[in-house]
């Protein structure tokens, strides 16, 4: 009924159940993975109301048992979400309705879960803030606005030389020198949207 992506590694389509309601994936060397994506594979729909919430687990070597994390969720209406797991902290985790029924990972696996669950139960969770994924489309979108706004405003203001009055206190930057940053800003967003990260 579910599968399971991680970037650079086969399709995991086989949980295991560990419950009539409840499968696990595991993940090995979780260390290496970023996101996650959990889909319903489309060969069975969830019963009428009902939906499936995602947890993550994190090896607790210090009570080694498992944390778990609500990550989100997904639906008939939803079949698949992404989720960033890069930025949840081991040992932080909240009420999930796996108890110690999942069966117990070693130090370096870490496990994503699925419950079948209500979805007016679903709706009243909250999923860790830090699991969303934000949306790389909506920013550059935003980007483009904004960089838009600045070249246009920043030109609104321009003047030939001949019509410029001399103002020792101001300084003057020439429009070529703006419209070069621009568009060398568009070009290294587009080869990578998170380069003004670094």
């Amino acid at each position: 009924m579910f599968g399971c992506i991680v970037a650079g590694r086969l399709v995991q389509t086989d949980p295991v159940p560990v419950a009539s309601d409840k499968f696990v994936f595991n993940l090995p060397d979780f260390e290496q993975v970023n996101h996650v994506v959990v889909f319903m594979l489309g060969t069975v729909p969830f019963p009428a109301g009902m939906g499936g919430a995602v947890y993550f687990s994190f090896p607790d070597p210090a009570s080694g048992g498992a944390v778990w994390q609500l990550l989100g969720f997904i639906t008939n209406d939803k079949p698949s979400a992404i989720f960033k797991i890069s930025g949840l902290k081991p040992g932080e985790g909240g009420t999930h309705p796996f108890g110690s029924m999942a069966p117990a990972a070693s130090a370096t696996v870490a496990q994503v879960g699925v419950s079948v669950e209500p979805l007016d139960q679903l709706a009243q969770q909250s999923p860790v803030s830090s699991a969303a994924v934000s949306s790389v489309d909506s920013f550059l979108q935003f980007t483009q606005k904004m960089l838009d706004s600045l070249y246009n405003f920043a030109a609104s203001f321009a003047v030939t030389q001949a019509q410029m009055t001399p103002n020792p206190s101001e300084s003057f930057v020439p429009s070529s020198c703006l419209l070069r940053w621009y568009e060398n800003f568009q070009r290294r967003l587009a080869q990578n949207p998170n380069f003004w990260k670094n």
